[in-house]
């Protein structure tokens, strides 16, 4: 075997291993992960550093990797197709195809790739000097190419240059949506991710207590009765009315009482209930969960009292209900337990037409929509476009719904069986 032949054969393995280096250069860099590169750079880690300063202009990484991997392969291609034409005359130029296509394919494609897929982030961060190295090179030509293709693509109405890369938030609901683990727990952390990015699109009509459930007390009630009321209440803070429920004039705090009642030595006739009355905080419906979250921060309160547009009461809102969106129901030895949901044996559902779209979303994983309602009943009402009698039946999105009670035009009592691929559980 000659000199020249030796030659030829060195920088044909040579040749592949620098294509070797540039292919799994580009999976490592461009499979790394973003979340951890720049958790290491705020930790002062240099070589995470540059990795993401290359990342910041990824065409540019993208076309010097490709320059480079293309001007190698066909270069070792070239020398290995006239050494086979040497040693097997004619015959060499399918030799040499094949042989140099199960050798790129091999140890210059696969192999580096694999191994940078599974090391993006260490291999990313040792090879990020050698890379702004290449780029600085090869950065005249992967530019007049850029150039090209854009206009290229911009002959067939294709204008790159305007598209985005998605919102942060779509990328983030993406990852959420990936997280694996144990199916329960999992489900639970999901949900709570969840409903962290959706406080800024949920507003507080429909988490809040309608109404209709919120236990009031009429101020003109005689003190004795109030004092009685308050004690009674699983509740700490009460809304007070005055002639009608609509008219909501304060606020009473339990522990407000039970200090008043202390300062005047446990005699409710004494009592002043003018002195611990609390103004009322009316905040409009349409607020958002994350806008009210920041608002109970800022005045270091916990209680506030909804209204329409017109100023109408609607119901209230606490600091709870809005963690309770984000964590799930926070029970203490106080709360009335009220689910209004019970599963049968045949794997449907009993539940309440009071009950949230989003805490049945939450605690089964349903993916029914809530975008124009709150509760069931509501999305019967709204996809029926009716007000269904008793013994009616519905398929919605993939659920049957069966209404079982109705309490004047109200759906008190829904049977739901969900899709057979999918058992809440």
């Amino acid at each position: 075997m000659d000199s020249a032949t030796l030659f030829s054969m060195a920088a044909i393995f040579l040749l592949l291993l620098f294509s070797a280096f540039f292919s799994g250069s580009e999976t490592a860099l461009t499979a790394a992960s973003r979340v951890r590169l720049l958790s290491r750079e705020k930790e002062g880690n240099k070589k995470a550093a540059a990795v993401n300063r290359i990342r910041e202009h990824k065409d540019r990484m993208i076309g010097a990797l490709l320059l480079g991997n293309n001007m190698v392969n066909i270069l070792a291609s070239a020398i290995a197709t006239s050494l086979f034409i040497k040693l097997f005359g004619e015959a060499g130029v399918f030799i040499a195809t094949l042989v140099m296509t199960l050798l790129v394919l091999i140890f210059a494609e696969v192999l580096p790739k694999t191994y940078a897929f599974h090391h993006a982030e260490t291999m990313s961060m040792r090879i990020a000097r050698p890379i702004r190295f290449v780029i600085m090179i090869f950065a005249p030509v992967t530019e007049t190419v850029t150039w090209i293709v854009r206009n290229v693509l911009k002959l067939f109405g294709v204008d790159i240059s305007r598209v985005g890369a998605g919102s942060h938030l779509e990328l983030l609901r993406g990852a959420i949506e990936m997280h694996e683990g144990p199916e329960e727990e999992t489900q639970e952390q999901r949900a709570m991710l969840r409903s962290i990015l959706d406080l800024a699109d949920v507003d507080i009509e429909d988490i809040m207590i309608h109404r209709k459930n919120v236990s009031m007390i009429d101020i003109d009630a005689p003190v004795d009765k109030i004092v009685d009321e308050v004690l009674e209440s699983p509740y700490t803070r009460m809304p007070l009315y005055k002639d009608n429920t609509d008219n909501i004039v304060g606020l009473i705090h339990a522990k407000h009482l039970l200090r008043e009642l202390r300062d005047v030595d446990g005699d409710v006739k004494k009592i002043n209930i003018g002195n611990i009355i609390m103004k009322p905080w009316f905040v409009p419906e349409t607020t958002a969960l994350y806008d009210q979250l920041q608002s109970f921060r800022e005045r270091k309160e916990h209680f506030a009292v909804v209204v329409d547009e017109y100023g109408a009461f609607m119901g209230i809102v606490t600091l709870e209900d809005i963690l309770e969106e984000i964590v799930g129901d926070i029970d203490d030895e106080h709360d009335i337990q009220m689910k209004g949901v019970r599963k049968l044996a045949n794997g449907t559902y009993m539940i309440n037409g009071s009950v949230t779209i989003r805490d049945l979303n939450r605690e089964f994983d349903w993916g029914l929509p809530d975008e124009e309602y709150a509760t069931l009943a509501g999305l019967i009402l709204y996809e029926s476009q009716m007000v269904p009698k008793v013994g009616q039946s519905f398929s919605f999105h993939g659920f049957r719904m069966d209404v079982q009670r109705r309490q004047r035009n109200q759906i008190t009592l829904v049977r739901v069986t969900p899709p057979e691929d999918m058992d809440g559980d």
